[in-house]
């Protein structure tokens, strides 16, 4: 009973000062516990340390978010389309949570007003919107329960920044992104059928693979050309996008042949694999 009459007295009192005015008009409920929302928007490049030696930041908060924008958004999903396959749900949930969708969504909703992060750091490419939405999700499941947390990620980052059931049937098209990436760069790139076949039933079945400076870093298998060139290229640009030393290679060798060297965050450019969050 004391405890809840502290809280209120507390309300009244900050409720029209900041953070908890601009909170409120993003949540729709005053925090009880600022601190949490403090340390969400807490960048680790911004660290602060605690009187016990530790150093707050916003990194925990983001481990717990995720799991629970997860498990919240696989439960609405699940809901939502009724007849549906568990591949059907996980790529959809995939799409949904995806770190460039994440940014997107945090910046739609002004985090990029609260995110405290040092100077030196560039917010481009480097995720820390949509890493602080989900250290958001953390604190409010922290400091308002799990009901209020569900009701934050259906309302305000489904219903008012995505349709799911145009999500849920978009396609991204792998081959002219890597395309497109790999002329921005000055690299070639290059699709050859390796093998057509026929399988049991009698269909025809198509490999391709995709090279780069003579590195072949994507393999496809498809029912037609196109969809193999696709995987191909799904599978090429993962590589591209998670495996550091192949990154160093290529600049390397990028610098052998113009000059110009391919800095990390140009590889984040390309489009991410909507079966796996890369992180």
């Amino acid at each position: 009973m004391f405890k809840q009459l502290y809280k209120r007295i507390r309300l009244l009192k900050n409720k029209g000062k900041e953070p908890y005015l601009s909170l409120y008009k993003l949540f729709g409920f005053y925090p009880d516990d600022i601190s949490l929302y403090e340390q969400a928007f807490l960048h680790k490049s911004s660290s602060i340390e605690a009187g016990d030696g530790r150093w707050l930041n916003n990194e925990r908060l983001e481990f717990l978010g995720d799991a629970i924008l997860d498990a919240i958004v696989a439960d609405i999903l699940y809901k939502h389309f009724k007849n549906k396959r568990e591949g059907f749900l996980t790529n959809t949930r995939s799409k949904i949570v995806q770190r460039d969708n994440l940014d997107r969504i945090a910046v739609n909703l002004g985090l990029q007003k609260l995110v405290v992060y040092s100077a030196k750091l560039s917010s481009h490419n480097n995720h820390l919107y949509g890493n602080a939405l989900e250290a958001l999700i953390g604190a409010i499941y922290l400091d308002q329960g799990y009901r209020k947390c569900y009701k934050f990620i259906e309302d305000v980052v489904i219903k008012k920044n995505l349709d799911i059931d145009k999500l849920a049937h978009k396609e991204v098209n792998f081959k002219s992104s890597l395309i497109e990436w790999s002329q921005k760069n000055k690299l070639e790139i290059t699709f050859d059928l390796i093998e057509s076949f026929v399988d049991n039933d009698g269909n025809p079945v198509f490999q391709t693979c995709v090279t780069l400076f003579e590195h072949q870093i994507g393999v496809g298998i498809g029912y037609s050309k196109k969809e193999s060139q696709q995987n191909a290229a799904k599978m090429a640009i993962k590589k591209l996008r998670i495996d550091k030393e192949f990154q160093e290679t290529i600049s390397e060798l990028k610098i052998k042949l113009n000059g110009e060297t391919t800095e990390s965050h140009e590889f984040d450019e390309l489009p991410e694999d909507i079966d796996s969050k890369i992180v």
